[in-house]
């Protein structure tokens, strides 16, 4: 198994759309292009990978080759033995089609000793991937799995949490590669954080607040970002810690005001207020590591509020505003847990800076004045 996390476009089925669909693979850098031709790799740069797939098996395979990096085809490597050795400079993987408990061992075999396994999973279960992804813990070689759809995809990406080395998905017409690539990095990334110094407290009455429950269990040092401004933005941290008064709730953040803003995926903002079961937002930890996770449920209610100004080493100034209570709380460097209360100038908090301004939650270059 490996860390990257690969894009494979089948464009077997593209027809007519088949020269659009590179281009736009090659302009959203899929890594694999997936044919039965050698003739269709024409054009493509090396740093896209050229498969040439056979799910009928060997008698498929030309003789020539071209240009292609790999071979995928079904049988183990005993059966290709010959043709490995006609094509010393081409790498050859093994296709298998899952239907039934043989085939899913096979699956298994070729995870562990094949460099490439491109696997096929019949049924909608993802139960025989997270098995096969086991047996490979430790193995050198990818797994590619099929998929029907981008949604489909993003589910094998994060499949135990490891998720499968890549996705061969069918494209079809242009924005496929877009969608696919989407999907992808929809897993997670990284966050540049930055260090922001309190400059001011103050109480501000009554509002309405957010409590941001979401379908995941937050770590200690993760939370998500918040702020009144779409520029800048403070790490709330989840309810994962203990409190005297009442249990953890370890899916919670008590996230502010409810018309602040947070971060979801590819850099989009969303208002707390419209946030809702099935919405997505970004985790971040104090290394600015990320995930995507799952709304379950916000709710808002009316609760005294704070008002936390604070400001960026380049001048920036931020504010976040929260429930006014002790057990709501921000993340420090080292990942220390700040009661908000207790919060003073000079208290240092970890926070976020957008570069751009937003219009509807997307990223705009234009002007906009937030104070």
């Amino acid at each position: 198994m490996t860390d990257a996390k690969l894009c494979w476009l089948d464009i077997r089925g593209a027809g007519t759309a088949t020269q659009a669909v590179l281009e736009e693979a090659l302009h959203q850098r899929i890594d694999g292009i997936v044919a039965a031709d050698p003739a269709a790799f024409a054009g493509l740069p090396p740093t896209v990978r050229k498969v040439l797939l056979f799910e009928d098996g060997l008698d498929a395979v030309p003789a020539d080759l071209g240009a292609a990096d790999l071979v995928v085809v079904p049988g183990p490597r005993e059966e290709r033995a010959a043709l490995q050795e006609a094509h010393p400079d081409v790498e050859f993987g093994r296709y298998v089609e899952i239907v039934d408990a043989d085939t899913l061992e096979d699956a298994c075999l070729a995870a562990r000793l094949e460099p490439w396994s491109v696997l096929d999973f019949r049924d909608p279960t993802k139960i025989p991937l997270e098995i096969v992804i086991a047996a490979a813990t430790g193995a050198p070689g990818s797994i590619i799995t099929t998929a029907s759809n981008t949604e489909e995809a993003e589910i094998i990406y994060g499949v135990l949490e490891l998720g499968s080395d890549g996705v061969l998905m069918r494209a079809n017409t242009v924005g496929d590669a877009t969608a696919l690539r989407t999907a992808a990095s929809a897993r997670g990334g990284e966050i540049d954080l930055v260090e922001l110094t309190v400059t001011r407290t103050t109480h501000i009455g009554m509002g309405e607040r957010a409590c941001v429950d979401t379908t995941t269990h937050f770590r200690k040092d993760e939370g998500i970002l918040v702020g009144s401004h779409s520029k800048g933005m403070v790490l709330c941290v989840s309810e994962t810690h203990p409190l005297p008064y009442m249990p953890t709730r370890p899916f919670r953040v008590n996230a502010g005001a409810l018309h602040s803003y947070t971060v979801s995926q590819a850099g989009r903002t969303h208002y707390l207020s419209e946030l809702h079961a099935g919405s997505k937002v970004l985790a971040v930890d104090v290394k600015g590591r990320t995930r995507p996770v799952s709304v379950g449920r916000v709710k808002i209610e009316t609760r005294p509020l704070i008002s936390i100004d604070a400001v960026a080493p380049s001048g920036q100034t931020v504010n976040l505003i929260l429930q006014d209570d002790w057990h709501v709380r921000v993340l420090g460097p080292n990942a220390a847990v700040l009661n908000s209360t207790e919060l003073k100038p000079g208290d240092t908090i970890l926070g976020h800076l957008p570069t751009a301004d937003r219009h509807v939650g997307y990223p705009i270059d234009e002007f906009c004045l937030e104070k």
